[in-house]
């Protein structure tokens, strides 16, 4: 069983910055491969970005390719999504997710385990 808890989300102005983290309770945390999805209110949940389990390798969804990044630090069981030159339409709830392995890193379904979320709003 792996616990992902999420931190850093808040209320920024369009064009500001935020970092989010997710702390994981996994002892081989290096074992899993790591995403962030999102949620707005009515939509289905979204692929933001995902990283592999040395962090070698990371993948955006074109949405927000050149404005977030993901990276993760296995000594601290952590995952980080640096956010920038935010935009209202970011506005969601953001969560972390774990798998160890899958055919696709891309959808919500293949993720064994969540995190509570965290809400980020965007003003304009």
């Amino acid at each position: 069983q792996v616990q992902l808890v999420e931190s850093g989300g808040g209320l920024v102005q369009a064009g500001g910055s935020l970092r989010l983290s997710c702390a994981a309770s996994a002892r081989t945390f290096s074992s899993y491969a790591m995403g962030w999805f999102r949620q707005a209110p009515g939509k289905e949940r979204e692929f933001i970005a995902t990283i592999t389990r040395s962090g070698g390798s990371t993948y955006y969804a074109d949405s927000v390719k050149g404005r977030f990044t993901i990276s993760r630090d296995n000594a601290k069981n952590t995952v980080y999504l640096q956010m920038n030159s935010l935009k209202p339409e970011d506005t969601a709830v953001y969560y972390c997710a774990a798998v160890r392995s899958s055919s696709s890193y891309y959808t919500p379904r293949s993720y064994d385990y969540w995190g509570q979320g965290t809400q980020v709003t965007v003003s304009s």
